[in-house]
């Protein structure tokens, strides 16, 4: 194990030790701790738990087996990116906690597309850290109302989630600090008009690596939504492929996905991994990916009429 996490997992042994007369916070009490370390498969359910786990340096996985949360950590507080679903997001707090973090240190959250598998916990992660949710247009106003709106290709099937108090409008390329911490947004329009990917450098003492949340970018819509339909959505299908293009480009060391299995990272982290943690080409091989999906999904829209 780690050294720094097997430190940070005794303090929390040891917090929880000299604590019991204090009441625990909402996410322990009403969350059951798994024992053993938790596998989990690249189909797991959106829901299901999963042992929180050092990715490297101060970025940690406190997301559930099927939808990820990353939280990036530093002595002045720290960034949480994606809540998983409402049911999920006192799973996230449970982890971040278990961790031997505080929730009220968690000074900012962030999300990687406005849909509820990924941000529908938000409002509930900001009700116990009372954090702001950072968002770029128009994710910013999904995130207020709930409601999607027809301009996301998968309107028709998104169902409303929890509205969001605290919403605090972004630039496309802004980039945003916690304490030492700063990591740069990129719009990646494409699976939702907001996707937005987030990069930022995680060090393990002398060793730094390039970090890259990228969002997805699969092409899946209602049955009404045309990707080539340019007169309903102008510019939307040219924003998906200069997405595509400047996340091949990207400095990526450690390529993480909101679906971990979209990029195999259940064979990435943990123990006894089957694949490298680190490969400079991830980014390059997942926005390639991307896009011959997307020639396919262009290709069928034109054979259908």
């Amino acid at each position: 194990m780690n050294q720094h996490l097997a430190a940070l997992l005794f303090t929390a042994a040891l917090s929880a030790c000299s604590t019991q007369n204090v009441s625990a916070p909402v996410a322990t009490e009403t969350v059951p701790q798994p024992t053993d370390p938790i596998s989990c498969a690249d189909d797991a359910g959106w829901d299901d738990p999963a042992t929180p786990r050092q990715i490297f340096g101060n970025s940690w996985y406190v997301g559930t087996c099927g939808i990820s949360a990353i939280l990036i950590t530093s002595p002045q507080g720290h960034i949480l990116i994606d809540s998983g679903t409402e049911k999920a997001a006192p799973q996230v707090a449970a982890n971040i906690e278990a961790l031997g973090f505080k929730l009220q240190d968690v000074r900012l959250l962030l999300l990687s597309h406005e849909h509820h598998d990924h941000s529908g916990g938000m409002a509930y992660l900001q009700q116990v850290t009372a954090a702001p949710l950072y968002a770029r247009t128009p994710a910013d106003a999904v995130m207020r109302s709930g409601k999607a709106s027809r301009n996301d290709p998968q309107f028709l099937v998104s169902p409303a989630m929890p509205a969001v108090a605290k919403v605090t409008t972004i630039r496309d390329d802004q980039k945003v600090n916690v304490g030492s911490l700063q990591i740069q947004a990129l719009a990646t329009t494409g699976h939702t008009p907001g996707s937005t990917s987030w990069t930022w450098t995680s060090c393990d003492e002398t060793l730094c690596r390039n970090m890259a949340y990228i969002d997805s970018l699969t092409a899946i819509s209602d049955d009404q939504y045309r990707y080539s339909d340019d007169n309903s959505h102008p510019g939307y299908l040219a924003s998906f492929r200069t997405a595509l293009n400047q996340i091949s480009q990207l400095p990526c060391d450690i390529l993480l996905t909101p679906h971990p299995g979209a990029s195999a990272m259940w064979q990435r982290l943990g123990p006894d991994p089957s694949q490298p943690l680190v490969n400079p080409n991830g980014c390059r091989d997942y926005a390639a990916k991307a896009s011959l999906k997307l020639d396919k999904r262009l290709a069928e829209e034109s054979s259908a009429h």
